[in-house]
């Protein structure tokens, strides 16, 4: 089955790539290796509604259910992680491929993180 991928506005795909490039100075300043994959979790606000659409959707793509909270205003948080590298051309994508989950499934991305990948033993 073949999905029919939403555009993506390019504005917002920018902002995110501001965000996403925090995140990436972060992890380069504690070692990390971008290209070595790791799991990366992302996570979006929604529904149960929702996040059963987003789950079914997410999973082709190689996302995995990971967590799911709720904050102290209601608002409920589904987690999903896929393993994959951090390098740019990866968090554009993941980003990209994230923001057309949300319009497909009237979630809202919520961001995505990691842990440095340095060599270092756990």
């Amino acid at each position: 089955m073949s999905l029919k991928l939403p555009k993506v506005d390019q504005a917002r795909l920018d902002a995110e790539w501001e965000a996403d490039k925090d995140i990436l100075r972060q992890l380069a300043a504690n070692g990390d290796k971008a290209r070595r994959p790791r799991l990366v979790d992302v996570s979006f606000k929604g529904d149960d509604e929702s996040f059963e659409k987003l789950l079914n959707i997410a999973s082709q793509f190689g996302f995995v259910e990971l967590d799911r909270e709720t904050d102290e205003e209601g608002d409920q948080y589904l987690f999903l992680e896929c393993e994959q590298a951090v390098d740019e051309e990866s968090i554009r994508q993941l980003t990209r491929k994230c923001l057309q989950i949300e319009i497909m499934c009237g979630v809202e991305y919520d961001g995505w993180g990691c842990e440095a990948a340095t060599g270092a033993a756990h």
